[in-house]
C-alpha cells in the first residue's frame, strides 16, 4: 500500500511539472528560412509567424514550422521518345514553398515530405513523360537546351496551384536502353567507314585526272612538237650538234668522206 500510495504521489507530482511548463513556456521561436503556421486547437489560422519569437496561448495554440528556403529533390523517371526509344533521365528540382501561402499548403497537403511524395514525384514524372514524347531520341540529344526549357515551363505550370515555386530544373543525365546505344555505336562506325571510303575514292579520282591531265599535255606538246618541226629546224638542229668531223662512208671500193652538200640537196 505504502509503494502503491508512492507511486501516485510521484505520477501526480510529475503531471504537475508537465502542466506547470506548459503554461509557463507561452512562447515559440522561428528559426531563420523558417514560417510558423499557426493553429488553434488543431485548426489552421490565416496568420502566419515570421521568422522570430511569439506568443502563444499554450494547449490553445500551437505551431508546424515549415522550411521556406530551396531545397533540392533528385528522381529518376523512366519514359518514351517520339520514335519508340526508351529514355531514362534523372532529374534534379530545387523548389521552395512560397513563404506567405505556407500555412495553405500545410493544410492541403501536408509537411516537406509530404509534398515531395504526392506532388513533386508524380509532377516530374508526369512533366517528363509529355515532353519526351514529342522528341526523337536523336532530337533528345542535339536539342538538349530546348528540352530543358519545356520541361522548365511545364513544371512551372503543372505545381502553380500547389503553393510551390520552382527555382531550377536541371536535367542531370539523359541516357537510353543499352540496345539503342550500341545502334548509335555502329551507325558512327559506319557513318566513319564511309567518309574514309569517299575519300579514298576521291583520291583515286583525283589521281586518275592528273594522270588524263599529263597525257594530254604530253599529247599536245608532241603534236605541236611535230608542227613546228620543219626540215630546216632539223637541219639546223643536226648543225648545231654536229662537232666539224665529216662521217667516213665505207663500201667495196675505199672509205670517202661523207658529201655534206649532197646530203642537203636531198631534203630540199
Amino acid at each position: 500500500m505504502k509503494k502503491s500510495k508512492a507511486f501516485n504521489g510521484a505520477s501526480k507530482l510529475t503531471a504537475l511539472l508537465c502542466l506547470i511548463t506548459i503554461f509557463l513556456t507561452p512562447f515559440v521561436v522561428v528559426n531563420a528560412g523558417e514560417r510558423g503556421v499557426l493553429m488553434e486547437f488543431g485548426k489552421v489560422q490565416n496568420s502566419i509567424l515570421g521568422e522570430g519569437i511569439h506568443v502563444i496561448i499554450p494547449v490553445v495554440n500551437t505551431v508546424k514550422k515549415l522550411s521556406v528556403r530551396v531545397q533540392k529533390q533528385d528522381i529518376s523517371a523512366e519514359a518514351s521518345s517520339k520514335d519508340l526509344q526508351d529514355i531514362f533521365t534523372d532529374v534534379a528540382l530545387n523548389w521552395h514553398i512560397i513563404p506567405q501561402e505556407a500555412n495553405a499548403i500545410f493544410q492541403q497537403i501536408g509537411d516537406e515530405r509530404d509534398v515531395v511524395d504526392r506532388i513533386l514525384n508524380p509532377a516530374i514524372e508526369e512533366v517528363i513523360k509529355a515532353i519526351m514524347a514529342k522528341y526523337t531520341a536523336e532530337e533528345l540529344i542535339t536539342k538538349r537546351g530546348e528540352v530543358k526549357a519545356e520541361v522548365d515551363d511545364g513544371l512551372t505550370a503543372r505545381l502553380a496551384n500547389y503553393h510551390i515555386a520552382i527555382d531550377d530544373v536541371s536535367l542531370v543525365h539523359v541516357h537510353f536502353s543499352q540496345r539503342f546505344d550500341e545502334a548509335v555505336e555502329a551507325k558512327q562506325i559506319a557513318e566513319q567507314e564511309a567518309k574514309r571510303a569517299g575519300f579514298v575514292a576521291l583520291k583515286a579520282s583525283k589521281e586518275a585526272e592528273a594522270k588524263v591531265n599529263l597525257a594530254r599535255g604530253e599529247a599536245e606538246a608532241h603534236k605541236v612538237l611535230h608542227e613546228t618541226l620543219t626540215p630546216e629546224i632539223l637541219q639546223n638542229r643536226a648543225l648545231d650538234k654536229w662537232d666539224g668531223k665529216l662521217p667516213l662512208i665505207f663500201g667495196r671500193g675505199e672509205p670517202t668522206f661523207f658529201n655534206l652538200s649532197e646530203f642537203f640537196k636531198a631534203y630540199q
